[in-house]
Protein backbone atom coordinates (compact mmCIF):
# COMPACT_ATOMS: atom_id res chain seq x y z
CA UNK A 1 0.00 0.00 0.00
CA UNK A 2 1.58 3.65 -0.83
CA UNK A 3 0.35 6.79 0.16
CA UNK A 4 0.25 9.34 -2.44
CA UNK A 5 0.65 12.93 -2.15
CA UNK A 6 0.41 15.87 -4.95
CA UNK A 7 1.09 19.71 -4.83
CA UNK A 8 -0.36 21.49 -7.53
CA UNK A 9 -1.65 24.67 -8.87
CA UNK A 10 -5.48 25.15 -7.27
CA UNK A 11 -6.89 25.65 -11.49
CA UNK A 12 -5.38 22.25 -11.94
CA UNK A 13 -7.57 20.42 -9.54
CA UNK A 14 -10.76 19.98 -11.85
CA UNK A 15 -8.35 18.79 -14.74
CA UNK A 16 -6.36 16.92 -11.85
CA UNK A 17 -9.47 15.12 -10.43
CA UNK A 18 -11.20 14.44 -14.38
CA UNK A 19 -7.52 12.30 -14.98
CA UNK A 20 -7.78 10.45 -11.45
CA UNK A 21 -11.58 9.61 -12.45
CA UNK A 22 -10.98 8.53 -16.09
CA UNK A 23 -8.17 6.29 -14.33
CA UNK A 24 -10.72 4.68 -11.84
CA UNK A 25 -9.52 6.41 -8.69
CA UNK A 26 -12.16 8.14 -6.86
CA UNK A 27 -11.31 7.99 -3.40
CA UNK A 28 -8.97 11.01 -2.32
CA UNK A 29 -8.43 14.30 -0.03
CA UNK A 30 -7.81 17.17 -0.71
CA UNK A 31 -7.24 20.46 0.91
CA UNK A 32 -6.31 24.19 0.85
CA UNK A 33 -2.44 24.44 1.53
CA UNK A 34 0.43 27.45 1.55
CA UNK A 35 3.72 26.84 0.53
CA UNK A 36 6.55 27.63 -2.28
CA UNK A 37 8.98 25.91 -3.71
CA UNK A 38 11.81 26.74 -6.26
CA UNK A 39 9.84 29.64 -7.55
CA UNK A 40 9.96 31.04 -4.31
CA UNK A 41 7.11 33.36 -4.29
CA UNK A 42 6.49 37.17 -5.91
CA UNK A 43 6.69 40.90 -4.74
CA UNK A 44 3.19 42.55 -5.19
CA UNK A 45 2.47 46.47 -4.92
CA UNK A 46 -0.97 47.56 -2.68
CA UNK A 47 -1.42 51.59 -2.66
CA UNK A 48 2.49 51.99 -2.81
CA UNK A 49 3.74 49.74 -0.71
CA UNK A 50 5.64 46.72 -2.03
CA UNK A 51 4.15 42.93 -0.23
CA UNK A 52 6.35 39.99 -0.68
CA UNK A 53 4.46 36.97 -1.39
CA UNK A 54 6.54 34.14 -0.50
CA UNK A 55 3.61 31.52 0.42
CA UNK A 56 1.35 30.85 -2.66
CA UNK A 57 -2.15 28.88 -2.40
CA UNK A 58 -1.73 25.40 -3.67
CA UNK A 59 -4.18 21.77 -3.80
CA UNK A 60 -2.71 18.98 -1.31
CA UNK A 61 -4.38 15.64 -2.84
CA UNK A 62 -3.51 12.63 -0.55
CA UNK A 63 -4.58 9.06 -1.83
CA UNK A 64 -4.12 5.67 -0.56
CA UNK A 65 -3.87 2.99 -2.95
CA UNK A 66 -2.64 -0.53 -3.19
CA UNK A 67 0.13 -1.29 -4.83
CA UNK A 68 -0.94 -1.76 -7.91
CA UNK A 69 -3.10 1.54 -8.59
CA UNK A 70 0.53 3.05 -8.22
CA UNK A 71 1.70 3.78 -11.38
CA UNK A 72 -1.71 4.50 -13.06
CA UNK A 73 -2.66 7.17 -10.06
CA UNK A 74 0.40 9.02 -10.62
CA UNK A 75 0.59 8.87 -14.18
CA UNK A 76 -3.28 10.51 -13.47
CA UNK A 77 -1.89 13.37 -11.21
CA UNK A 78 0.93 14.18 -13.69
CA UNK A 79 -1.45 14.22 -17.15
CA UNK A 80 -4.15 16.60 -15.13
CA UNK A 81 -1.84 18.57 -13.23
CA UNK A 82 1.23 19.58 -15.75
CA UNK A 83 1.12 23.22 -17.67
CA UNK A 84 5.30 22.78 -18.42
CA UNK A 85 6.04 25.80 -16.25
CA UNK A 86 7.76 26.29 -13.26
CA UNK A 87 4.97 25.63 -10.06
CA UNK A 88 3.59 22.33 -11.38
CA UNK A 89 3.95 20.97 -8.39
CA UNK A 90 5.67 17.32 -6.77
CA UNK A 91 4.13 14.24 -5.91
CA UNK A 92 5.75 12.33 -2.94
CA UNK A 93 5.18 8.54 -2.63
CA UNK A 94 5.28 7.04 0.91
CA UNK A 95 4.91 4.09 2.09
CA UNK A 96 1.30 3.24 4.39
CA UNK A 97 2.36 -0.08 6.58
CA UNK A 98 -1.60 -0.04 7.93
CA UNK A 99 -4.95 1.23 6.90
CA UNK A 100 -8.26 0.40 8.82
CA UNK A 101 -11.60 1.17 7.86
CA UNK A 102 -13.84 2.10 10.53
CA UNK A 103 -16.73 0.61 10.12
CA UNK A 104 -16.18 -2.50 8.75
CA UNK A 105 -12.70 -2.98 11.08
CA UNK A 106 -11.19 -4.64 7.60
CA UNK A 107 -7.57 -4.11 7.45
CA UNK A 108 -4.69 -3.85 5.09
CA UNK A 109 -5.50 -3.67 1.30
CA UNK A 110 -9.19 -4.37 1.52
CA UNK A 111 -9.65 -1.19 3.82
CA UNK A 112 -7.86 0.59 1.38
CA UNK A 113 -10.10 -0.20 -1.80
Amino acid sequence: MKLIIAMIKPHQLPSTKKALFDAGIKKMTVSNVLGCGQQGGFSETYRGVVHEINLLKKIRIEIAVNDDFEEKTIKAIIAGAKTGRIGDGKIFVLDLPKCIRIRTEEAGSEAVG
